[in-house]
């Protein structure tokens, strides 16, 4: 039996229906969609967790930088040396020591709550020393690193008749070399914590030094911290006015390349004369004691440099 034909007006009722079952079921779609975009997924709610954590993290480091900061200001010992005495002072500039905190033992905490008040100082750069006063007429040499003070103690012993302006960072040394110097019965000896650049440049009178040693200073072996070296033209430049004529800057190294920068940085200096006679270096003076640092790197043999140079 053959196929009726479609009733035309019926086909075209239905049309408008089935478009508009079809429209609906778009709109449909689309405000599921709206609604579930409207509900925390799994996605949304690990990103907030992760920048939750992000900023506990932000704020426990802040919290860990402030404590820090507190810290490297607070005096370790009421009276004792004080964390940052120059802070005030501070200004962006290369340093060629790194402040360290160490173990303090019972003997070196003793030493300082003992003899602090009396043979120790803060380089706050607030005032110009009267080296005359300190050390009652001797005259005066100034020392920059003395590590434990083992060595600096010995020289004070044997040579009483010369005062020592010792300097360093380093609070357990600082303790131990008061010990070391009140054990001996030496009282020529002070202690000076801070930046010993903040010393030259603004609590020393002019010509009042008699010398300056600078024995196993850091040698920054990395070249991008050969900046950090101590003796340095510019170093040179603050160390020659506070130096009287014809005092010595005694430098030792056990490191050769160090040694070869500070003889040319002494020799090409306008204000200072090698006193070696063939303008190398020179011989350890007797007065220079060996130190525990020197007798490890002659153990491990290496070669140490001394050179003396005369202000001029």
């Amino acid at each position: 039996m053959s196929e009726q034909p479609l009733n035309p007006t019926t086909a075209a009722a239905s049309e408008p229906e089935a478009a508009t079952t079809v429209t609906g079921s778009a709109t449909g779609s689309t405000a599921a969609d709206a609604t579930a975009s409207t509900e925390p997924t799994a996605s949304t709610e690990s990103t907030a967790s992760d920048v939750t954590a992000a900023d506990e993290a932000a704020a426990l480091r802040a919290a860990s930088f402030e404590r820090a900061r507190r810290l490297r200001q607070e005096p370790r010992f009421p009276g004792g040396p004080a964390a940052d005495p120059a802070g005030s002072h501070h200004e962006r500039r290369i340093r060629s020591f790194q402040p360290r905190r160490s173990r303090v033992t019972t003997g070196q905490q003793d030493a300082l709550e003992r003899l602090w008040p009396k043979w120790g100082m803060d380089i706050d750069g607030k005032r110009v020393l009267d080296l005359a006063d300190l050390f009652d007429g001797l005259p005066v040499v100034l020392e920059i690193g003395f590590g434990m003070g083992e060595a600096t103690a010995q020289m004070a012993a044997d040579d009483p008749g010369t005062g020592i302006l010792a300097v360093d960072v380093h609070t357990p040394g600082q303790g131990n070399l008061l010990g070391l110097a009140d054990k001996a019965g030496s009282t020529n000896v002070r202690v000076a914590n801070g930046d010993a650049v903040i010393l030259l440049r603004e609590m020393l009178a002019p010509e009042s030094l008699d010398g300056l040693r600078v024995y196993f200073p850091d040698p920054w072996p990395k070249a991008r911290h050969h900046k950090r070296r101590l003796i340095q033209p510019e170093f040179l430049d603050l160390v020659a006015p506070v130096l009287k004529p014809g005092a010595v800057i005694h430098c030792a190294t056990d490191w050769e390349p160090y040694a070869e920068q500070m003889l040319e940085v002494l020799t090409t200096h306008p204000r200072f004369e090698n006193t070696a006679a063939d303008g190398g270096y020179a011989p350890r003076p007797a007065f220079r004691p060996l130190t525990r640092f020197e007798g490890q790197g002659l153990d491990k043999g290496h070669v140490v440099h001394d050179l003396l140079f005369a202000r001029i």
